[in-house]
This record gives structure tokens, C-alpha cells and sequence, in this order.
């Protein structure tokens, strides 16, 4: 097999395209031989060190991929060889095969691509839990989405449409707005010219956001909380932005507003069963063409650096896909 690996996690340039030994799967593992994998920004930080993640040197990154099943655990029931697959195994994606808990494994749903699966449950996955599970989303509800045009933004956008709410949308181009829009965003804020909080009432009637879903933190996230309106979810994402913003705690106080932690990784390791239900229903609204991955680029698997420097860029609009042949 052939891998990105990483011997130190020092960043992006001390990842190395190597042949390695095929390993065989332990007695609860599957092997999948890779077909696409998905470049996440958490893929980033885990080759940095900085991530809630910190594997052992050297392991391989990649997050969330799809493939097909070429070898099985003595262990493992429900998947034989040749099954289609998607995994989120928090490592070993940048590769031609991995090794993956056959509990991190669900069978690729009927009609997804390789591409669409590789990119659909981490990003799926989080808007959905964020949004439906733990802001507890209703129609007729106005969010707010910032970082839209990335990765979870792009989910979240057609989430939160699905459920039957009206979206802001935040991106830092007019491009990326564009892109917004074409996803069904009812309106749009390019905050890197617009002033946030003034925007937020002009398209709220001076009332804000039901609730805001923020994925890159900094220094839009005071205004952010500050637009909410009375008993407003603001949702803590992530922190793409590079500073993890502090609030003054009078802010939920004065508007009886909640501040509620996203973290999708934690929630399908304790809570299983939950999880596997909001991804079936997930499944059912991409049969129906309600939802679907935007990416941005496929690229070939020894392109990783390539589609790292694009998402260092802030280039990025929905999502990279790595391929390998096949």
C-alpha cells in the first residue's frame, strides 16, 4: 500500500508519500481499500499537533474516506469483502488502504458515489446534530450560518433548508455568497465588507438570528452572539478563523441566549445509536435530493499537499476530495 505519513506532527511539509507494508485487519477491523477521502480542516490541525486528536507518530492522516471492504476481522459480522463502505476512522484516510474499527464503518447508501460518501458524514454529521439535536432547529426559525461556503457551512446551509428554516448565510467573498445563494440561502453577508451586526438586523428586522452555527470563531464571534435574539443557540463549532474567542458571560444573561458545544467526534463515540439514526435520516433526505456534498476539486492522492496550501488558502468552496484509481 502506499500512505501519507506522518513521522512528526510538526505540519504539512513533514508528511512523506511512502510504500508501506499492507497490514491485515485485527479480529475487529476491516481493511478498506480507499477509494476517496476528504480533506476536513481538523485534518490540518491533527498534522500540526493541535488538535483534540493527538495519535501516535507516525500514523497516517485522513479523517473520513470511502471504499470497498478487501478484508475482514475474525471478529467482525455484518461486512464481507467487496462491501462498499464509508468510514470516519479519525486517521489513516490519505492512503491506498486502512485499517478501520468495523464499528467506525456503515455501508455506503444506495446511490452515493465514492466521492459523495467520502465527503458526507463529518460535515453532514456535525450541521445535522448541531442544528436538529442540539439547538433543536424549527421551521420558520432564521439561522444564521458563518464560514458558509466551507465544508460544514455548505451542510449547513441545506440542513437547516430541509428542516424548513430561513438562512443567513456569512462567507468572506462575493464568490462564496454566490455559492450561498445557489445552495437555497435566503440571504447573504460578505463580512469581510459588510459591517455583521448591522447586516444581521437589516435582514432580521432588527430582531437577529434564532440561532448562529459557527465553525470559525475569532473575532466574528462577539458580534455574532451580541445579534442573537431573545432565548437565540449560539453553536460553537470550531475555530477555522485560528483564535478561540472569550465572551463576556453577561452576553446569555442579558437575552436569555444559550451557548451550546458541537462536537460530533465525542457525540458518536457515547451516544452510538443516536448517531447511526441522524445518519440514516441524513441518507433518506440525499435519496430524496434535498442534500448533497459540494466539492470543490477531486484531486489524485499524492496531491495532498496540493489540497492542503487550497485550504490554507481560504480558497476553499464545500469540499477537497482526494482519489485514488480504481
Amino acid at each position: 500500500m502506499q500512505a501519507w505519513l506522518c513521522e512528526q506532527p510538526i505540519g504539512i511539509d513533514a508528511l512523506q508519500w511512502k510504500e508501506l507494508p499492507t497490514p491485515a485487519p485485527g479480529p475487529k477491523q476491516v481493511r478498506v481499500a480507499i477509494r476517496a477521502a476528504s480533506l476536513n480542516f481538523p485534518d490540518i490541525l491533527i498534522v500540526q499537533g493541535k488538535y483534540q486528536l493527538r495519535p501516535e507518530p507516525p500514523f497516517v492522516p485522513g479523517s473520513e474516506y470511502a471504499g470497498v471492504v478487501d478484508a475482514v476481522g475474525t471478529e467482525v459480522r455484518g461486512f464481507t469483502v467487496g462491501d462498499k463502505v464509508f468510514a470516519v476512522g479519525g486517521v489513516g484516510g490519505f492512503a491506498t488502504h486502512a485499517l478501520v474499527d468495523a464499528a467506525r464503518v456503515l455501508p455506503l447508501p444506495a446511490g452515493f458515489t465514492f466521492e459523495h460518501g467520502a465527503a458526507f458524514a463529518l460535515t453532514y454529521g456535525t450541521s445535522y446534530h448541531a442544528l436538529v439535536d442540539r439547538a433543536a432547529l424549527r421551521a420558520g426559525e432564521t439561522v444564521f450560518v458563518l464560514g458558509a461556503a466551507g465544508g460544514v457551512g455548505t451542510a449547513a446551509i441545506q440542513i437547516a433548508k430541509a428542516v424548513g428554516a430561513r438562512v443567513i448565510a456569512g462567507a468572506s467573498s462575493a464568490a462564496k455568497c454566490e455559492l450561498c445563494r445557489s445552495l437555497g440561502a435566503d440571504a447573504t453577508i460578505e463580512y469581510s465588507r459588510e459591517r455583521l451586526r448591522d447586516a444581521l438586523k437589516q435582514h432580521t428586522d432588527g430582531r437577529g438570528p434564532d440561532v448562529v452555527y459557527d465553525p470559525v470563531g475569532g473575532e466574528l464571534a462577539e458580534p455574532s452572539f451580541r445579534s442573537l435574539a431573545w432565548r437565540g443557540r449560539y453553536l460553537v463549532i470550531g475555530f477555522a478563523q485560528g483564535t478561540i474567542p472569550a465572551l463576556p458571560l453577561n452576553l446569555p444573561l442579558l437575552k436569555g441566549t444559550s451557548l451550546v458545544g458541537v462536537f460530533w467526534g465525542e457525540f458518536v463515540r457515547r451516544e452510538p445509536q443516536a448517531s447511526a439514526q441522524q445518519l440514516q435520516a441524513l441518507a433518506q433526505w440525499y435519496a430524496q435530493g434535498r442534500i448533497q456534498p459540494v466539492i470543490d476539486r477531486t484531486l489524485p492522492m499524492p496531491q495532498l499537499r496540493e489540497a492542503f496550501a487550497r485550504m490554507g488558502s481560504r480558497e476553499v468552496m464545500g469540499k477537497i476530495v482526494l482519489v485514488n484509481p480504481g
